[in-house]
Order: C-alpha cells, then structure tokens, then sequence
C-alpha cells in the first residue's frame, strides 16, 4: 500500500517507526512553515496537493481526527481512503517487533501470586501517566510487584528507575491486541492507562482481570471505530473513570459499560495545613497561572481574550502566567496576540519540580479548558492551597463550590471569564478563606490517602 500520512507532530514521532517499511509517498501539514521541506527524508506537501499523488490510504496522526477529516473530504479525497491511528492494527497487520527492554525488569523470573502490570500509551509527566506512577506506588506500599509497561519512552522513565520500579517500553502496544501479547500472561492483575487500549482490549484474555482506567475527553475519541468498541467484553473487566467526562465519552460507544470513579492522586509534597500567601505579595501583583500543553482543547485562547478585554487601570494590577508547550499553531498565535500586554508572561513547558515552584508564586490557577476531564494540575493547586478559576467543562468543577472553595465560570464565555478576573483583582473575594477550602477539597478528593484507599478498594472489590 502506497500511504500519506496527515501530521507531522507529536503523534507522527509516535507511530512513525510503523511506517520504517512501508511505501510512504508524502506526509501532510497545515504547518506552512514545514511545507517544502523534508522531514525522515520525506517531502512535506500541502493539504490542498494530496490529489496530487496516488495513494492508497491517508493516516491521520492526530487526534484533530475529525476536523482533520472534514478538511480531506472537501478537498476531494474519498472517505473509504481516510484511517486514523488508531485502525493500523487493521492496516498493517499483527505487529513483528519483540519487546524493547530498556530498564531491568525481573517480573517475569518471578513466581509470585501478587504480579500487577500496568500498561500506559506513554512515559510523559502528563497527567494519565502520573497518574498511573502514582499507583504503582500504591501498589508497592501493599506488598505487590508491579511493573510499568509503556508504548512509548519519555522522562517519567528516569523517576520509576530511580524508584527501582521495573520500566518495559513495548511498541508493539501502539497498535497489538492483548492477544497477540502472550507476555501478559505472566501477570495477575492489568491496569490499562487511557482509552488508547481500546484496540489491545478488543482481543483479550478474558481469565485475566483488567482495570481499564479513562481518562480522556470525547475529542480523545473521534478516531474510535464502533465496531472496535463493540468487540470490548465485561467479563473480568473493571472500568473506572476519572469523573463523568470520561464515563459519558465511553457511553456514547458502549453505555452498557458499568464505570466506577477513581480520581487522581497528588502527593502532598509540603503537608501544609490550608495556609496561602498573601494576594499579591508577589511583585506586589495579583499573580494568576494557566499550565498546561497550549492548544485549542486548553483554552487558553479564551483566556488571553478575558485579558485582553480587562480594563488596563484594573490588569496592569495584575500579571499572567501562561506556562506549557508553546510549539502549536495556536501558542503562535496566542504570543504574537500577546506580544504588547506587558503583563502576560508565556513561559514554555517547565519539569515537575518548576511546576511547584510556579505555583508557589501563584494566587490563583486559571483552568480554561473547552474539554479536560480532570486536570492534574488543579489538585496540584488546591494541594498548595490555591484557588482555581476554572471552566465548567473541566471535570474538577463537579467537586469545587462555585464562590467558596474555587470560581466556576461557563465554558468559552470570555466575558464570564473577564469579569472573574477583575473580581478577583478588586478584592471581591477573600483568597484566603478560598484556598484554605481548597485545600480540604484536595484533601478529600485528590489526597494520597484518598486516592490509595479508592484503588484498594476497587482491586479488592474485583
């Protein structure tokens, strides 16, 4: 087969070593600054020149899927030659390559009745992973031997190695059935990470007891086949969710599905008993931050608009911090846009440690998200006792009471959003009270003796 393939990012670096092989005529971009050129030895073509070549299938290597769609289709290209990643399983058959070790991973010498495998589609500091690192530890503290397996390498790698947690990166993940994985057998329990295992699960050892952990936003699911999602069985599978985003994505495919919750867990890294900083203290300027990857499912377009909309007496009382990847189309266009507000900082993407060290400085988090089921980084707010100001659509907002342990405003409605800020910039709301309730929502939710509880709970009720 004679491919193109549509996206040249994150997800491209990801899924490009299935293609070493294949006959890949073109990749595609939007990016008109990559048009032209050569990326892996391959020529970068504009949409509008796909007609252009013959080609068999355009994989879309995004999950942008359904824009991304529509633009081929208007374009002139037939349906039935438009596949998402997430159907190579299907394209490109059962995958060849062996399992590539990259730490010591002693688990399957052992023979021992306590063996947990965890399965994530990365090794990033992002939330899922984190997420999932955090239950490994868990899981240790417990008397269990986990090992963490990833589709992909990353920096989170060099934490659960430190750890001495056995680290196995498998590309075989990208795209095999849990079937055509007999390692996994070796294993007791399975937690699954995300809702990218859709196509591992679809062909499943059923003796085995799976955990499949969600925790993806319905745009996470544009380029999920339904006839994939109804291969899934329940039998000996749990299903647990982040909160009700992920469980109402789901549903839409499968709403047969039993899912039970169970939210992340924060370290508390300061055991601080609901205390903030003075307002303002900081360079005698109310400091707000948003953090996180800048693009359109984020929102901080919508931010940099309620900024720009504040009254300048009222915002050059104030400074924001926009911190995150800032490598997207649109962090390009939000720096250009942002580029003669001097109170606007745009820091790009920090590790976990200037992370904490950010919000140390923060008054208040900004989470203006359009999707995002349950954002790390607000628990990780509310844990340094930091109120948020966050979208309705973000999945925090369930368990935050709208003027008393954070503020809560309507999605994408930038004047909301503007008249939050100023609020909190005159002094309409008492911080400090604020965050200290904040802080015993984290404590309630969000803690490390919460979140253990729930896992164990979960396990042992399976």
């Amino acid at each position: 087969m004679r491919f193109l393939l549509f996206g040249t990012g994150e997800y491209y670096n990801r899924y490009k070593i299935w293609f070493e092989k294949k006959d890949v005529i073109a990749l595609i971009d939007n990016s008109k600054e990559k048009q032209g050129y050569y990326i892996d030895d391959i020529l970068v073509i504009a949409p509008e020149n796909v007609l252009q070549y013959e080609f068999d299938a355009i994989i879309i290597l995004s999950f942008y899927v359904k824009m991304m769609r529509v633009q081929l289709l208007d374009l002139g290209v037939s349906e039935e030659k438009i596949y998402h990643f997430f159907d190579l399983h299907d394209l490109i058959g059962t995958p060849s390559k062996k399992c590539r070790r990259v730490c010591v991973d002693n688990a399957g010498n052992l023979r021992v009745n306590k063996k947990i495998l965890l399965l994530s589609h990365d090794l990033t500091l992002g939330g899922p992973a984190i997420a999932l690192y955090h239950a490994a530890q868990a899981l240790i503290k417990k008397g269990y031997h986990v090992v963490y397996v990833s589709m992909l390498d990353g920096p989170l790698r060099d934490i659960l190695t430190r750890e001495g947690i056995p680290a196995v990166i498998d590309e075989n993940l990208m795209i095999a059935t849990m079937k055509e994985s007999d390692w996994v057998r070796e294993y007791n329990f399975i937690i699954c990470n995300t809702m990218n295992f859709h196509v591992f699960l679809s062909e499943r050892e059923p003796e085995i007891p799976v955990a499949w952990w969600l925790h993806d936003a319905p745009f996470f699911y544009d380029g999920v086949r339904q006839e994939t999602m109804d291969k899934l069985v329940s039998h000996n599978m749990k299903i647990w969710s982040v909160g009700p985003i992920p469980e109402k994505a789901l549903k839409i495919f499968r709403p047969d599905f039993h899912v039970e919750y169970l939210l992340y867990g924060v370290t508390d890294q300061f055991r601080r008993v609901g205390k903030i900083v003075q307002s303002g203290r900081h360079h005698n300027k109310m400091c707000f931050t948003v953090i996180g990857y800048i693009e359109y499912r984020k929102g901080q377009d919508i931010l940099l608009k309620a900024i720009q909309r504040l009254n300048p007496e009222i915002r050059k009382r104030a400074r924001f911090i926009f911190v995150g990847e800032n490598t997207s189309l649109l962090a390009k266009e939000i720096m250009e846009s942002a580029k003669d507000i001097s109170e606007i900082i745009i820091s790009g993407p920090v590790g976990r440690n200037e992370i904490n060290c950010i919000l140390e400085q923060t008054d208040i988090l900004v989470c203006p998200s359009r999707e995002d089921p349950m954002p790390t980084v607000a628990a990780e707010a509310m844990m340094h006792s930091i109120p948020c100001l966050i979208s309705d659509t973000a999945g925090t907002a369930e368990y935050i009471r709208d003027g008393i342990d954070g503020i809560i405003f309507p999605s994408e409605n930038v004047n909301r959003l503007r008249s939050a800020l100023e609020d909190c910039i005159v002094g309409k709301f008492d911080l400090q009270i604020m965050g200290n309730n904040a802080r015993r929502v984290y404590e309630k939710y969000f803690s490390m003796d919460a979140f253990e509880e729930r896992l164990m709970s979960l396990i042992f009720n399976h």
